[in-house]
């Protein structure tokens, strides 16, 4: 009789020196730092003069179309609902889209921050660092002869011999040594 051994074997084991297969997502990935960067783009033309006068210019001829033309090709009667409608959707895009493009700017002051605090650090260290040495060179440097003090002690003997020259004028400070020999 013969046993067969396969049905009996375990699934095999997975490594755990590799990485998983990825696993299918139901949800569309999406790079959420090129959705940033669109969002900042976006909040950018947002906050200048050319969309605010953009879109005047388009509200001004939505008003001027569906007040002016044939009661046939008005899309939008008095009192604009759809105009209406239109910028309140408008304002529910951009406003996520400026709050998110603020986030990303604040993230990268809250790091241009911390590298100007730890350059901050770095300086004082090294500025601490060269105020110690300095103080310490001077400390050196007070018990080092300098040319300065050599020639004024060089000046004071001169001057003494002088003074002696003129009390002593043999040249022997102690008088003449002939009588004792």
């Amino acid at each position: 009789m013969a046993i067969d051994r396969t049905a009996e074997r375990p699934a095999p084991r997975t490594r755990l020196d590799q990485p998983r297969a990825p696993r299918p997502r139901l949800l569309p990935e999406y790079d959420p730092e090129a959705f940033g960067r669109l969002s900042e783009r976006i909040a950018r033309f947002l906050g200048t003069g050319r969309f605010i006068v953009w879109m005047t210019f388009v509200i001004i001829m939505w008003v001027v179309w569906n007040v002016s033309a044939p009661e046939k090709l008005r899309f939008d009667q008095y009192p604009f609902i759809f105009l209406t409608l239109m910028l309140s959707l408008q304002a529910s895009y951009a406003a996520p889209l400026i709050l998110l493009a603020q986030n990303r700017q604040a993230d990268r002051d809250r790091v241009n921050l911390e590298q100007d605090r730890k350059q901050n650090e770095r300086s004082i260290a090294d500025t601490e660092y060269l105020t110690r040495e300095i103080a310490a060179l001077r400390m050196g440097l007070g018990e080092v002869a300098t040319r300065d003090w050599i020639r004024s002690e060089l000046q004071d003997l001169v001057r003494e011999m002088e003074e002696q020259r003129t009390v002593f004028p043999n040249g022997h400070p102690y008088g003449s040594d002939e009588g004792d020999r």
